[in-house]
C-alpha cells in the first residue's frame, strides 16, 4: 500500500490547505495551522477512522501540550502501525517540536495512506466528535481517580502555608518583578512571529521548488522524450535514493555518451 512512498511522490505535493481541509472535514475540527496536529491525537484518530476500533482512543489525549503527553499518543500511534503492519517509521522527536514541514510531511503521508484504504470517501457512520468526547470521558475518569487522594492530602498541606506567603509575597517585587515579566513576553512573542514568517517562507519556497521538480518530472517522463539522454541524466539526479556525488557523475556519463556517439556517426557520415 503507501506505507512507503518517494519524495517525489504526488502525496508530498499536496498543500497545507488541502491537508486541513481534509481533516476538519473528517473529524470535525477547525484547525488553522499543520503544528497544530503536532501531539499526534489528530493522526490517531484519523486511523480510528479508518480501522474503526483498533485504536485506543481513551488513550489518545486531544488536551497534550508537553512533549512528554504527545510522545505517549505517538506511541500509541506506532503500537496501532504495527499492529497493522504497516512499515512506517515515526520521527516523534521532530514531531514533537512542532515544526511545520515535518508535520506537513506526516499529514501527507497519512492522507495518501488513508486514502488508499479507504478511496478517498469519508466513513459516514464515524462519529468523530462522539469517539473524541468517550476517549475523553474513559482517560479523565481514571486519572481523577488515581490523583484524588494526593490533591486531598497536598490541599490539607498546603492551606496553611498559602496564607503566610500571601502576605510576604504581596509586599515584595511585583512592581519590578511584573515589568521584567512584562518585557521578557514581548520579547519572545516577537521572537515566536519572527520564527513564524521565516518558517511560513522556507515553506512557499520549499512548495515552489517541489513544484518545479514535479514539472521536471513530468516532462521527463514524456513518451517523446523519455529515452533521449539529457532526460535519462534529470531521472536519474530525480531518483536517486541518497545523497552521493557519484549520481551526478553518473548523469554527465549517460549525456556524455550519447553525445560522443553523435559525434561518432556525424565523422563516419562525412567519410
Amino acid at each position: 500500500m503507501a506505507a512507503n512512498i518517494g519524495i517525489m511522490d504526488s502525496a508530498y505535493f499536496v498543500g497545507r490547505n488541502e491537508i486541513l481541509a481534509w481533516i476538519n472535514a473528517r473529524l470535525q475540527l477547525n484547525l488553522s495551522r499543520v503544528e497544530e496536529a503536532a501531539s499526534g491525537a489528530v493522526q490517531c484518530q484519523m486511523m480510528d477512522m479508518t480501522y474503526p476500533g483498533v485504536v485506543p482512543m481513551h488513550k489518545v489525549n486531544f488536551d497534550a501540550k508537553t512533549e512528554y503527553d504527545m510522545i505517549q499518543n505517538y506511541k500509541v500511534l506506532q503500537d496501532v502501525f504495527n499492529k497493522l503492519k504497516i512499515g512506517k517509521h515515526i520521527e516523534v522527536n521532530k514531531l514533537v517540536k512542532g515544526r511545520p514541514l515535518d508535520n506537513l510531511e506526516l499529514l501527507q503521508w497519512l492522507k495518501r495512506y488513508c486514502d488508499s484504504v479507504n478511496r478517498g470517501m469519508m466513513n459516514e457512520n464515524y462519529n468523530p466528535v462522539e469517539r473524541r468526547t468517550k476517549g475523553g470521558e474513559k482517560r479523565n475518569v481514571k486519572g481523577s481517580q488515581k490523583n484524588s487522594k494526593s490533591l486531598q492530602t497536598n490541599n490539607s498541606f498546603n492551606s496553611e502555608g498559602t496564607r503566610g506567603n500571601k502576605i510576604s509575597g504581596a509586599k515584595h517585587g511585583k512592581s519590578g518583578g511584573e515589568t521584567k515579566s512584562s518585557l521578557e513576553i514581548q520579547a519572545l512573542t516577537k521572537e515566536i512571529t519572527d520564527l513564524k514568517v521565516s518558517v511560513d517562507i522556507l515553506e512557499k519556497e520549499r512548495d515552489f521548488y517541489f513544484a518545479k521538480l514535479r514539472d521536471i518530472e513530468i516532462l521527463c517522463q514524456a513518451p517523446q522524450l523519455e529515452n533521449v539522454p539529457m532526460a535519462m541524466g534529470v531521472k536519474k539526479i530525480l531518483y536517486a535514493a541518497d545523497e552521493k556525488e557519484s549520481v551526478l557523475a553518473e548523469a554527465r556519463e549517460i549525456v556524455s555518451q550519447s553525445v560522443n556517439e553523435e559525434e561518432t556517426e556525424f565523422s563516419d557520415d562525412d567519410h
